[in-house]
């Protein structure tokens, strides 16, 4: 690490960028490597990282079409929680979590990883049994939670309007006090340079066009700006656009892709030190260090590519949020966006080997992408390095929609789904 003096740092500032350090190499491709992951988010930088660190596998380049960390990484809002109901989810979540909790000191990173605490409202009395049956389940797995009565979550956030008046009164919440938000873009630019370091080859601007299969196994990569690249494993990150590159293997993937929304605020003093969110009226919020509202929605009711999303959607969050914040009526906003979610008919992701050899796709979030980050990375990077399913990605299997062995998460995966 460099540092410099007060002089020092005044030259680097007004050099506008052009003497600073490079956090990463821009290197040129290889004509082969041990394993290539397609896809530059959070998820792809943290398989290439846990192989790198794990697995000892430095031969490894992650392609990217744009540029790190520029999909749904940059496009989602923060939150990390792991209070799923079923024993797979949420074993796979708390893996998550744990990670989480010393990420920062792994990466040597500030990751900005804040444990405020996740409220997930309960608007009638079937959301107060469903609230009920997961904190159980996940008490039961050794995960925090605590099931509120409508007193407790006024003591956790006042200015809520918890009165029985409102269209929706608030009658509790489950409460996860580890759970909470961090900084999407300090994850990804983490990763990166951690993978960076170890030699991992961070390819941008390059887009997958093509899959190389020969005898029914991979062998590389067709790109656009590169040529071939060959491989002995592919492993497949690219969140809402994992159905095209399946297309180009050869194969169908159980998935639909949609625009989720999101929209933040002006800035204004700290006034929310939490996460709420409420499935029932598709909307959630915290608030950002900068002072901006970060608020959620729910998906778009139609399949598409999209990172703009729909009107009536933003409309009918902000109101929602209205009904629970009055106090936040005349707060501007400020600007707005989509990503595009992978959801899979169970809510829950695919972690799996593929009928294409040495093929592995790590797809299928919905909602739960960011939250998985680490988690997602470090069990897809034990898949590639062995060629057989971690133990907490094997219920996780894309075959288990031949078999019917699904993880039915809808209730506990958040709003998209």
């Amino acid at each position: 690490m460099q540092h410099y003096s007060g002089f020092g740092l005044l030259k680097h500032a007004l050099s506008y960028h052009e003497n600073w350090q490079r956090v990463w190499r821009n290197p040129t491709p290889k004509k082969k490597y041990d394993v290539i992951i397609v896809g530059g988010g959070g998820h792809g930088l943290a398989t290439a990282y846990y192989l790198a660190k794990e697995h000892g596998i430095t031969n490894v380049a992650v392609i990217e079409k744009g540029y790190l960390g520029g999909g749904n990484t940059a496009r989602n809002t923060t939150i990390v929680r792991s209070n799923y109901l079923w024993d797979e989810a949420a074993h796979l979540y708390e893996h998550a979590m744990k990670l989480w909790e010393g990420l920062s000191q792994d990466l040597n990173y500030n990751v900005m990883f804040s444990q405020r605490g996740v409220l997930n409202l309960g608007h009638t009395l079937q959301d107060m049994r469903d609230i009920q049956r997961r904190v159980n389940a996940n008490r039961l797995n050794g995960i925090d939670g605590e099931v509120l009565d409508t007193k407790g979550v006024q003591e956790i956030v006042p200015m809520m309007d918890c009165s029985a008046n409102t269209r929706y009164p608030v009658l509790g919440a489950s409460w996860q006090p580890r759970a909470g938000v961090a900084r999407h873009d300090a994850v990804a630019w983490g990763f990166a340079r951690a993978a960076d370091s170890y030699g991992v080859d961070l390819i941008q601007q390059t887009e997958v066009v093509d899959m190389i299969i020969e005898d029914g196994a991979i062998v590389g990569v067709k790109t656009n700006r590169h040529g071939d690249i060959k491989a002995d494993r592919v492993g497949c990150v690219v969140a809402g656009n994992s159905g095209v590159l399946a297309n180009m293997a050869g194969f169908e993937l159980p998935l639909e892709s949609h625009p989720l929304q999101a929209l933040v605020s002006e800035p204004i003093k700290p006034i929310l030190d939490t996460v709420v969110m409420s499935n029932h009226v598709h909307g959630y919020v915290s608030q950002s260090d900068k002072g901006d509202l970060v608020i959620g929605a729910g998906i778009d009711g139609y399949n598409g590519y999209g990172q703009r999303g729909s009107y009536p959607t933003i409309e009918h969050t902000v109101a929602a949020i209205i009904e629970l914040f009055p106090i936040f009526s005349r707060v501007r906003m400020n600007r707005q966006w989509g990503g595009i979610v992978d959801t899979c008919p169970d809510a829950c992701p695919i972690i799996s080997a593929t009928p294409v050899e040495n093929l592995f796709f790590n797809c299928g979030w919905g909602t739960g992408g960011f939250k998985a980050t680490p988690g997602s990375g470090n069990v897809f990077a034990a898949t590639l390095a062995k060629g057989e399913a971690h133990p907490l990605a094997k219920p996780f299997s894309m075959f288990r929609f031949y078999d019917g062995s699904l993880i039915d998460e809808h209730g506990a995966a958040g709003v998209a789904h």
